[in-house]
């Protein structure tokens, strides 16, 4: 079938197998370039099929040869409709990885539940052994609690007050004013619920209890702090909330981990162009003016930049540099003074007629539909595209 995309919203509603499969390889090749990472050897990826999530998989595996386990929910392909973006990333991962004699194997599946926890368990005790490292990158926006069975759904809104600010249609290009109705404190608890620590921690003490975790085991959890300009409706909103709790929960699972010597980190990361991010009001806007900008200044990175400099610059030194409240910061080279002063200057001036100059629109269209897979050079997308792709190392 000839595959081409289809938006509605935020999400592209097709994606594309041989798009994600040139994605996945050019961050394969782009991790192969930089040379070995002495880093862990045997990964599991909560969360590992599209965005820092994959990178993390496609950086352990090929930057340090480690095997790994990838646990997502994503969609399979049916007759005459395609499977999501994440079910091809992985395919083609692991079509790769196998090729190249690395082990990887994946669970689709509620990442929430008990028994994809026990799936998983199961899974390293017969394959593995013991996990050195957990990427703990799940961005749901509803989770059902898996002890109460009650469906919490996250929102992203401010906390006291509405806020307004100028938001982008990345689509239309249309820059205009938005204001969003301040959360209830129902709001609060549910996304705290579904984006907060508690999962993590929920995993951290199954593997644990399970004698699945190596001694000086770490694990990680993403995070996002960004500029004055989105803190209203950002850190200081109800996904801050979350992030908060996230972040404190780093503490909880390593005190938790004394025993084996482990440790619990959370990183902090860039802004960048992933499916939960374009569902934020204000940062497309926002992520375009710092495209423009740190392209210009030679500092931009994508998803799998970021993690490589994560885990050869961070994460596996013998101290790892954290800021004053704990955390890995990835995020340094789009929170310099110099990269937000200039943003907060451009914002200032954006409007339909100015952005498509001042900001970098385009660049992040196009890697928007990177995600889904269309849009990448050296892909024929005029050609017929079998969509009917399995995930070879998909553990049933």
């Amino acid at each position: 079938m000839i595959i081409e995309p289809k938006t509605r919203g935020f999400i592209c509603i097709t994606s594309h197998p041989d798009g994600c499969e040139k994605n996945v390889l050019n961050q394969i090749e782009y991790i192969k370039s930089q040379g070995k990472i002495e880093g862990a050897k045997n990964i599991l990826v909560i969360g590992a099929s599209t965005g820092f999530g994959l990178a993390s998989r496609i950086a352990g595996a090929y930057g340090s040869d480690a095997a790994t386990i990838g646990v997502f929910f994503e969609k399979p392909p049916a007759e005459g409709k395609t499977a999501s973006s994440g079910w091809y990333n992985t395919a083609a991962f692991e079509k790769q990885a196998h090729k190249d004699g690395l082990y990887a194997s994946s669970i689709n599946g509620d990442a929430f539940s008990n028994e994809i926890k026990e799936q998983t368990i199961a899974l390293i005790k017969k394959d593995l052994g013991a996990i050195d490292l957990v990427i703990y990158s799940l961005a749901s926006p509803v989770r059902t609690h898996p002890t109460t069975g009650v469906r919490h759904k996250s929102t992203l809104k401010p906390i006291g007050a509405p806020f307004t600010n100028k938001t982008v249609d990345f689509h239309s290009g249309e820059v205009k004013e938005i204001t969003i109705e301040p959360s209830t404190p129902e709001d609060v608890e549910n996304t705290v619920t579904v984006m907060g620590g508690e999962d993590w921690e929920m995993w951290i003490t199954a593997l644990k209890d399970a004698n699945v975790l190596a001694t000086g085991f770490k694990t990680v959890a993403y995070s996002y702090i960004g500029p004055e300009l989105t803190k209203a409706v950002y850190r200081n909103g109800t996904i801050g909330q979350a992030k908060d709790h996230l972040e404190e929960t780093a503490f909880t699972i390593t005190d938790a981990l004394k025993d084996i010597e482990g440790s619990a980190y959370v990183s902090v990361n860039k802004a960048l162009v992933t499916q939960s991010s374009s569902a934020i009001p204000v940062i497309p806007l926002y992520i375009s003016l710092l495209y423009k900008v740190m392209k210009e200044k030679g500092l931009h990175e994508g998803c799998i930049e970021q993690i490589h400099r994560l885990f050869k610059e961070r994460l596996f030194e013998d101290k790892i540099p954290m800021d004053e409240l704990g955390r890995i910061r990835i995020d340094d080279l789009e929170m310099r003074a110099d990269v937000q002063e200039e943003v907060a200057k451009l914002w200032k001036q954006a409007t339909t007629e100015s952005l498509p100059s001042i900001g970098d629109l385009e660049g992040y269209r196009i890697d928007f539909f990177n995600l889904f897979g269309f849009e990448l050079a050296g892909v024929n997308y005029d050609a017929d595209a079998n969509e009917m792709v399995a995930i070879p190392g998909l553990d049933q």
